[in-house]
């Protein structure tokens, strides 16, 4: 599909493989990038012969989140933008392009698959974890730092339903970063697999899911769905996703976004919240310290 700019889209032995495209930043996701996912995902809808569908990430890291530099850097603002300006704008762009475009792909028809590698960070968690399985490289890791600037996560708290709460908690209130190897363990990511082995072993595990007939494949994953649902998931998203718009209004937050605007590039906002615990590996390529002023990151508080 050569129309895409920000994704590529291919199909092979009943598997549809949708890969983020941005490796230049991270692939961050812009409104451009979302749109692009949307598309893919009718188009793997409509195609009969697609069974499963993989979504994976070009480069070095599978996504570092929200694109920043599109919402408060000094971009030519788009109509999502724009609208930011009241809390009411604020809350339709995050309801529409966040929340429920993430809700599409949870509650996609055909079974989905997360390839991750290298850094996944706040609104990439959230992406992946809309898919209903997640293969990791060993060298990916997790991670939502977005307390630190205030922010009450991101639009869907999918944490408590990733690991258990205590462990939701740390993650979050400690900013803290946890491996493949620990995401397994805790059951967020089902398989580990070496880096090289990323895309093939994937691949191998969708095309097993796809000898399932679709019709039971589909019924059985929205039983599964359902269950979650029962259990309050569903309901437990709504309550945060207004929480979350709440913080965006408090002192707190809008004090610490006009700080932000005042700052001379995203790379000074990321600096004042670094530490060795937060930003620890690869200091000059993390996905936080990369993002110099031409480029984007993941999303920080009340603009995430």
């Amino acid at each position: 599909m050569s129309d895409f700019r920000t994704i590529t889209y291919e199909v092979a032995a009943a598997v549809c493989t949708v890969t983020l495209n941005r490796p230049e930043v991270a692939n961050a996701q812009n409104t451009l990038l979302i749109d692009e996912l949307d598309a893919a995902l009718d188009l793997a809808d409509a195609d009969d012969e697609v069974r499963v569908v993989v979504l994976a990430g070009n480069g070095k890291h599978w996504s570092a989140g929200h694109d920043l530099k599109a919402l408060v850097g000094d971009t030519e603002p788009d109509e999502w933008r724009l609208m930011r300006e009241t809390p009411e704008g604020k809350w339709f762009h995050e309801k529409t392009m966040y929340f429920d475009r993430c809700l599409r792909l949870r509650d996609f028809r055909k079974p989905t698959i997360a390839a991750v590698q290298g850094k996944c960070i706040a609104a990439g968690v959230m992406l992946a974890c809309m898919c209903d399985l997640i293969v990791a490289s060993d060298d990916a890791s997790f991670q939502n730092p977005v307390l630190r600037m205030t922010g009450a996560a991101v639009e869907i708290l999918v944490e408590p339903w990733e690991m258990p709460a205590r462990k939701a908690k740390e993650f979050l209130l400690a900013a803290e970063t946890f491996s493949a190897a620990e995401a397994e363990r805790l059951g967020m990511v089902n398989r580990v697999v070496p880096r090289e082995d990323l895309a093939s072993s994937a691949q191998e595990l969708a095309e097993r899911i796809a000898l399932v007939p679709p019709a039971t494949a589909q019924v059985v994953k929205r039983s599964i769905n359902k269950t979650l649902d029962l259990q309050g998931q569903r309901d437990a998203w709504d309550y945060h996703f207004q929480a979350h718009h709440w913080m965006h209004n408090t002192a707190t937050a809008l004090d610490a976004l006009e700080a932000r605007k005042a700052k001379g590039s995203m790379k000074e906002v990321f600096a004042e919240h670094r530490d060795e615990t937060v930003f620890a590996e690869h200091r000059d390529e993390t996905v936080f310290a990369e993002h110099r002023d031409e480029t984007a990151s993941a999303e920080p508080s009340d603009d995430a």
